[in-house]
């Protein structure tokens, strides 16, 4: 591997969209190795790729070196991730150094979006609906813009006691990296942003920034060349 990590991502997945940000924001290079979660009724279900990650899920991330005896170590779960990547290369912060409070309110808004909203949005929920409930593509974006919406409601009450230009004040932190990938499920799904003005505009603030530009899923290898930008 050239490069000290490898990312199993899929260009359209929030949780891969969270890691390939924090990435870009730090500066680290990466192999992308790209699973797709449809293609095949799921490469992600393949043997191959649970010999990755018995969870079968995305993102999982590839440490050269990092495990016992020099080999390679894996990481699943994109928070995990995340936090990994915080303490291993700190700089530039994606938690603010002012306190635990402080970072523990950063991490708040992140759980928010990673165990309140985007679970009950995701691809395993969407093809349940479909394959044990008939829930035909418009009635899966009904159900999903149902619950992407009550909890930016919550979301958003928060966000007016912490926001400045970004989620946590005015620098970039985990926060914004967990709210603009579902912010871009927001939008797929046709949500009303309108209802959320601190939401709309911090993600905006934060999707200006370089790194998340990169990191957006219309830029990936894995992007169907009629959604590719850039």
């Amino acid at each position: 591997m050239s490069a000290p990590y490898a990312l199993y991502a899929y260009f359209r997945s929030s949780a891969s969209y969270r890691v390939r940000i924090a990435l870009a924001y730090k500066g680290l290079a990466y192999a992308y190795r790209p699973v797709h979660l449809l293609e095949g009724g799921g490469q992600q279900l393949s043997e191959a790729y649970r010999a990755v990650n018995p969870l079968a899920e995305l993102p999982a991330l590839v440490i050269e070196g990092a495990g016992q005896g020099g080999a390679d170590a894996i990481l699943a779960q994109s928070v995990a991730i995340l936090e990994y990547l915080e303490e291993v290369h700190p700089q530039p912060p994606l938690l603010p150094a002012t306190g635990p409070l402080e970072r523990a309110r950063v991490r708040q808004l992140v759980e928010s979006v990673n165990s309140s909203i985007q679970p009950v949005q995701n691809l395993k929920v969407m093809k349940k609906l479909g394959a044990d409930y008939g829930a035909d593509r418009p009635a899966m974006f009904r159900w999903a813009r149902y619950w992407v919406e009550r909890g930016f409601e919550g979301l958003e009450a928060l966000l007016t006691r912490t926001a400045g230009r970004y989620a946590f004040g005015d620098a970039v932190t985990l926060a914004d990296v967990a709210l603009v990938p579902q912010v871009y499920n927001a939008r797929r799904f046709d949500c009303d942003m309108a209802r959320f003005p601190t939401i709309a505009r911090v993600s905006a603030a934060a999707e200006a920034i370089d790194a998340f530009v990169a990191a957006h899923p219309h830029r990936q290898p894995d992007t169907p060349p009629e959604l590719r930008e850039g």
